[in-house]
């Protein structure tokens, strides 16, 4: 009776460490009929501006000044990134399969607010599915054929090549990048869900820094979060719209302008709009179902009239490439493939990092009533083995193509944006299968940019859920606008400079998401003790 009686004192003395007054939206003030977070809110709209600006007055200096940086940060920050990254792989890997797994996000008794086939079609639509219809053809041709350096320095145009490219690829797109979003994504919703705090960056520090995570140490860490977001959901809306251009003017001759581009951008945020306004169950969740079944028909379509039996094999290739060349690829010490590491894996994990803020807190908002155990098998695990799949499909074509000399990709890579187009002009229906690849991305582009305004418009809120409607909208529209206004007065060179400020604030994020592993340990221990699960 008396350990009993202990264990309750101790448990309950460890929860008194979680009482506090904070309420999601008590700093907010009323304006213009939004509800905004003082001073989250005003600092990044002032610092956004402020870059948009300088970039457009400057667009050159901006540049050399912004990817100056960002060579800084993977140039002298290489092992944080790769420790880093290598850590949060480990950190989900044990969740599984210690007792903390079973505990379940908003109580025992919570349920989940999203069947298990709209949850994996919104996780895979918000994480990366516009990444993988831009990069699984070029990024496999690419190490290939030696565009920018190979895995591991393997020869080019060769088997054991051919075998280092998809799994150097898919190293890329694997654990790694999912381990990144699901620490922040479960750490949010743990302290939000089963703590009761605001759904914001800031919340899940609370065991480390207590009462000071709601002061200016809290906002610090917001305000990086929303930048972070919308410098990358507005570098990729203008990649993206380059893409769309490509692929129509590759498919109906459409002249690829900066017209085009800024037109795209424009249809893209409107329908955003749309959905955004409609909220996650009439926007985000129907436009992700829409998508996936679109990738999926496209997917099946590739696998059984393209090189089918080379594709099956390929995913041999791949999954054993990928598990050989896992532990060398994440090492840092004495690599002598420079190029590869520096200007792909660093660059991919930082860009990871910048991206989680917005990922992780979408995957957040959608995973109440998961267990821990099951929010990371299906964040970590299902999205490699698709992913997988994906790149066995789409890579593999790509690189028999090259291989046997067929198409404009056996010359390697000339435009990234047109390398699927590309491949899918060397396949029956090509008119028709490359339309839908266009659709594809411009839906993945509005699936990202609805379910990133979510977030950032929960952020500047203090963490609230149901903020007005003109917030969601003020962000959504800013989202177009720094794309198409940077497009339009500094093209190329000011869009560089706005991905190279993305990047480099992957830097001070990754030593954010290391203290978010010992917080969100802390906190699931603590509710282990509490609750008994």
């Amino acid at each position: 009776m008396t350990q009993a009686t202990d264990s309750v004192t101790e448990a309950d003395q460890i929860d008194t460490a979680y009482d506090t007054d904070y309420q999601a939206g008590q700093d907010n003030v009323q304006m213009l009929g939004m509800e905004v977070h003082n001073p989250v809110f005003f600092i990044s709209a002032f610092l956004t501006v402020a870059f948009v600006v300088g970039t457009l007055m400057f667009p050159a200096d901006a540049k050399s000044l912004l990817e100056a940086s960002k060579g800084w940060a993977i140039n002298n920050f290489d092992w944080l990134f790769m420790a880093g990254g290598n850590l949060f792989v480990l950190f989900c890997l044990a969740l599984i399969v210690l007792p903390v797994g079973r505990i379940r996000l908003g109580g025992e008794d919570a349920k989940p607010d999203f069947s298990l086939n709209s949850w994996f079609a919104m996780l895979f639509a918000a994480g990366m599915g516009i990444g993988l219809m831009f990069w699984s053809v070029a990024e496999p041709v690419a190490y290939y054929t030696d565009w920018w350096g190979t895995p591991l320095n393997a020869e080019a145009r060769t088997e054991m090549g051919a075998a280092a490219a998809m799994g150097g690829t898919m190293f890329h797109w694997g654990l790694h990048p999912w381990a990144i979003y699901g620490v922040v994504g479960l750490s949010l919703a743990f302290f939000a869900y089963n703590k009761g705090m605001p759904l914001t960056i800031r919340s899940t520090f609370y065991p480390l820094l207590g009462e000071r995570c709601w002061g200016p140490i809290g906002h610090f860490i917001d305000v990086l979060a929303v930048l972070a977001t919308i410098f990358g959901l507005a570098t990729s809306l203008g990649l993206g719209a380059k893409q769309a251009a490509s692929g129509l003017a590759f498919l109906f001759g459409v002249e690829d302008t900066i017209s085009t581009q800024i037109g795209i951008i424009v249809g893209v945020t409107f329908v955003a709009i749309i959905s955004v306004v409609r909220g996650l169950d009439g926007g985000v969740k129907l436009l992700s179902n829409i998508n996936m079944a679109l990738a999926l028909l496209l997917l099946l379509f590739v696998i059984l009239v393209g090189p089918t039996l080379a594709i099956a094999a390929g995913f041999g290739t791949t999954l054993t490439s990928y598990v050989e060349n896992i532990v060398p690829l994440s090492n840092w010490i004495g690599r002598e493939d420079e190029k590869f590491f520096h200007g792909w894996t660093v660059f991919y994990w930082a860009w990871w990092v910048s991206w989680s803020p917005f990922v992780g807190m979408f995957i957040a908002r959608i995973s109440r009533g998961r267990t821990v155990r099951e929010f990371v098998i299906a964040v970590l695990l299902v999205p490699t083995l698709v992913t997988m799949v994906w790149m066995a499909a789409f890579g593999g074509s790509a690189l028999e193509q090259v291989q046997n000399g067929i198409g404009e990709l056996s010359g390697g890579i000339g435009e990234v944006s047109l390398a699927m187009f590309q491949m899918l002009e060397n396949l029956p229906l090509h008119e028709i299968t490359s339309f839908i690849g266009i659709v594809l991305v411009l839906v993945f582009f509005v699936t990202s940019s609805d379910s990133g305004s979510l977030v950032i418009d929960s952020i500047t809120a203090g963490g609230k859920l149901d903020a007005p409607v003109p917030q969601r909208v003020f962000w959504a529209s800013l989202e177009g606008l720094i794309a198409g206004v940077l497009l339009f007065g500094g093209g190329a060179e000011a869009l560089s400079a706005l991905q190279a400020g993305a990047i480099t604030t992957g830097l001070p994020f990754t030593l954010v998401l290391i203290l978010m592993c010992l917080s969100l340990y802390l906190g699931l221990r603590h509710e282990r003790q509490v609750t008994g699960q």
